[in-house]
């Protein structure tokens, strides 16, 4: 039964870094999207981030399943409990990132060039950083190592924070008439979606941490 726990723990690991890869991936497209507004790159983007939500359906009864059959305890119970809440937080990263994609596809070539390669671009590397070290941490075993991605994703997420409230400030004091502001409000909605990625993927290192760990989730 032992062996048969651990095989269905490496399945259920193995699936959720595929979600992770894929995220990973459409979030690193986006930056290529963003330069010279590039559709045809932001919709490729989201095909990188298609179906998740019944691939964590399946992902959450597996674990649902695999918990009722063999009751791990302690650090083995921690990790599933951690993946269970993992699966929504990737899903929650997938429509965050549909919608940022969304709304470049819609507003991009009406954003002022500079604003996307000052703030929109670094801001997305930024979260791009969060999400790789978050998933990082899926395949690694040392407590150092956990600890030192979880670091990493920290300042990411830190960073994608600042960058969004320099741009907040920077768009509120140059932009004063009626309908510059209803375009430049779409903007930080956006944009604010990237921030919310980022979110995410700190909530996923905390998780991740706690599993490895122990003690109290580290929230974002």
């Amino acid at each position: 039964m032992l062996a048969n726990y651990e095989e269905k723990l490496s399945e259920i690991k193995t699936e959720i870094i595929a979600i992770g890869a894929g995220l990973l991936k459409a979030n690193e497209m986006i930056i290529e999207g963003l330069i010279n507004c590039d559709e045809s790159h932001l919709v490729t983007a989201k095909s990188y981030i298609v179906n998740v939500s019944n691939i964590v359906k399946e992902i959450d009864n597996n674990i649902i399943t695999t918990l009722a059959l063999h009751s791990p305890e302690a650090k083995d119970l921690r990790r599933m409990v951690s993946y269970f809440k993992i699966t929504n937080e990737f899903l929650r990263a997938s429509s965050n990132t549909r919608n940022f994609i969304k709304g470049f596809i819609q507003e991009c070539e009406s954003v002022d060039p500079k604003i996307i390669n000052d703030y929109a671009i670094p801001m997305q590397k930024s979260t791009v950083e969060a999400i790789k070290y978050s998933v990082d941490m899926l395949s690694i075993d040392c407590v150092d190592e956990i600890q030192e991605c979880f670091n990493k994703v920290v300042i990411a997420e830190n960073k994608t924070d600042d960058l969004y409230e320099l741009i907040e400030t920077e768009l509120f004091l140059q932009k004063t008439k009626e309908e510059e502001f209803v375009k430049y409000h779409k903007l930080l909605v956006i944009l604010r979606r990237s921030e919310k990625i980022a979110d995410r993927a700190m909530s996923i290192a905390s998780l991740l941490l706690y599993a490895n760990n122990g003690g109290e989730i580290h929230r974002a």
